[in-house]
């Protein structure tokens, strides 16, 4: 597989090496030891979860409190998405961008979206399934929530979604300023010295 960082830090495009042959084919969508190549440590695997979409689904942005925090592996088993990491870290060169990886049953790329940073995905078609692997379990005391419509951030989501389906949870969620204002949002510092306990064999 192909590992590459996103123009957000600590968010990782991987490309799976797909095996056909006229049975069908084989590929390896998650390689622990890969990912901590590239990350510098493994994701401590708590929970899995899987969704199913109807056609311009939004889910998100989502993010958890950190220490722990919930770092995401996320790719789609059926359909497609366009699935977004959004820098919400206050101090961070990067903060309120984001950057895309388009999840599919034909490329069956995947994402990985590291602690403190939010998560959103868009469904393209019908039925879109997507497989998350996280690092820690739901906890809702401890989860938050952005306006993924929110005009600060400026998600862009393409044509072929067609008309957005959205929660009342996300569209009732604070813009970005506001979650800032109300010291909702992890920052650079700690998101920095978090990972590095990580590293360092911490959980």
């Amino acid at each position: 597989m192909q590992i590459r960082e996103l123009s957000i830090p600590d968010a990782y495009e991987i490309t799976p090496k797909q095996h056909a042959d006229d049975r069908g084919l084989f590929l390896e969508w998650y390689r622990y030891d890969r990912l901590e190549e590239a990350v510098g440590h493994s994701l401590n695997l708590r929970q899995g979860n899987t969704s199913v979409s109807k056609r311009g689904s939004v889910r998100g942005i989502h993010f958890a409190d950190i220490p722990v925090g919930q770092a995401k592996y996320v790719t789609a088993t059926h359909g497609a998405v366009l699935d977004f990491a959004i820098d919400i870290r206050v101090g961070s060169p990067t903060f309120g961008q984001w950057d895309t990886v388009l999840l599919d049953d034909k490329d069956r790329r995947a994402i990985y979206v590291s602690e403190a940073l939010g998560h959103c995905f868009v469904a393209l078609t019908d039925d879109a399934t997507v497989s998350y692997l996280v690092s820690d379990v739901y906890n809702p005391t401890r989860e938050h929530g952005i306006d993924p419509l929110d005009a600060e951030i400026g998600l862009r989501f393409p044509e072929e979604a067609g008309e957005l389906l959205l929660s009342p949870k996300d569209t009732e969620a604070p813009g970005l300023a506001e979650a800032a204002a109300a010291g909702l949002l992890p920052t650079w510092e700690a998101a920095r010295a978090f990972y590095a306990s990580l590293d360092n064999g911490g959980n």
